[in-house]
């Protein structure tokens, strides 16, 4: 009998065709770049898109000093973090946070890692994120593409 077969096929670690891009972030405003670099993380512009499965990309990002963000959010915006104790509330702005080592890679893991799922899956994924201050990177060896994230949805 000739009929077309309709299955759904589910990619997995095996299957999952995962790729190096790069992703210039010059003059990139960075929730915007953040929530792009986190649907390419996730594999969501690919056909064969599986929520339970690590099948996203890896991401290069180069020149993160270069990120803007708008408005007054360098000194207006407060991220919260808790040490466990009684009144260990702390607060820093990104400003505070680039100012600090390695202060530029912090800011948009943070900020990535809030737009990811909140489960095991989610730090797998970040795991492919790496960021370069300069527009230089040591991954030449991967041969990444380079991707104009203005072009993605």
């Amino acid at each position: 009998m000739d009929t077309l077969s309709y299955k759904t096929i589910s990619a997995n670690k095996e299957t999952a065709t995962k790729e190096w891009v790069v992703v210039d972030a010059t003059d990139q405003v960075l929730g915007r770049l953040g929530a792009k670099v986190a649907k390419l993380l996730r594999g969501k512009y690919k056909p064969n898109f599986t929520p339970n499965a690590d099948c996203g990309d890896n991401v290069i990002i180069i020149n993160a000093d270069k990120v803007v963000l708008t408005g007054n959010k360098w000194t207006d915006r407060v991220y919260l973090r808790h040490t466990g104790y009684p009144g260990g509330q702390r607060e820093m702005t990104p400003a505070a946070l680039i100012a600090r080592p390695n202060g530029h890679e912090r800011l948009f893991k943070k900020v990535v890692k809030g737009m990811l799922p909140k489960n095991r899956l989610a730090a797998q994924q970040l795991a492919n994120l790496y960021i370069y201050v300069g527009g230089e990177h040591k991954h030449e060896a991967q041969t990444p593409k380079f991707i104009d994230i203005n072009t993605l949805k």
